[in-house]
């Protein structure tokens, strides 16, 4: 049977303007009392990917005793799962998962694949050998700060078309422009920007222009 964790809830206490992420594959192999654990390391930043890389990993290590994993997606790691994947409850996927908080680190996924050596490690032998794993691939992957963004939609005349696009070329990372009777723009902003960006749209069409935060 699987033993696995899920959760969507937020872990952190305020909003970052960024995260960390790894920016390749890594790959790692640690030895414990002849058991062989293979940590592999991959960016994913869907719950989509992350399931499209265990099934690849699967597949390769198909002979494997067990393919643990935890995985944790989204800007405030809000989403995340962890999967003893048949070892004792608690012994494989939560330290996978809390040496992944412990690096900071989001949109990955860890598989840390054992191959039995014949001698039991005890829980507390698996949870060190599988947080040890998961260091060892984790310290070899090259981070990437991935900068949060929120889209944003101005409307305005064409007397204040200038202005406006001058104020997105300091602040808007893409933008899409529709031209109607009113002007519409989307355009994606630095999510501690937003404020600034929003007061600024105000103050210098003297309110004649107006903005909606919109979803992704």
């Amino acid at each position: 049977m699987v033993n696995d964790m899920k959760n969507t809830e937020n872990n952190y206490s305020q909003n970052p303007d960024f995260y960390f992420t790894i920016s390749q594959d890594k790959r790692t192999e640690i030895k414990v009392k002849s058991s062989k654990f293979i940590a592999s390391a991959y960016p994913a930043d869907s719950k989509e990917k992350a399931k499209e890389i265990l099934g690849t990993v699967r597949t390769e290590f198909f002979d494997a005793t067990h393919n643990c994993f935890a995985y944790r997606i989204g800007y405030l790691g809000m989403d995340f799962r962890a999967s003893d994947d048949g070892e004792p409850n608690g012994s494989a996927g939560k330290p996978i998962l809390f040496t992944i908080k412990k690096f900071d680190l989001s949109d990955l996924i860890v598989i840390v694949t054992r191959y039995f050596g014949g001698t039991k490690l005890g829980v507390g032998g698996l949870a060190r050998a599988y947080s040890n794993a998961t260091e060892e691939v984790l310290k070899i992957c090259e981070k990437k700060k991935v900068h949060i963004t929120k889209n944003i939609q101005i409307f305005c005349t064409y007397d204040d078309l200038n202005t406006v696009k001058h104020i997105l070329n300091e602040y808007a990372l893409n933008t899409q422009e529709n031209y109607l009777d009113a002007i519409e723009i989307i355009a994606e902003i630095h999510s501690n920007k937003i404020n600034e960006f929003q007061r600024k749209i105000t103050e210098l069409t003297s309110g004649r222009a107006g903005t909606k935060l919109i979803d992704k």
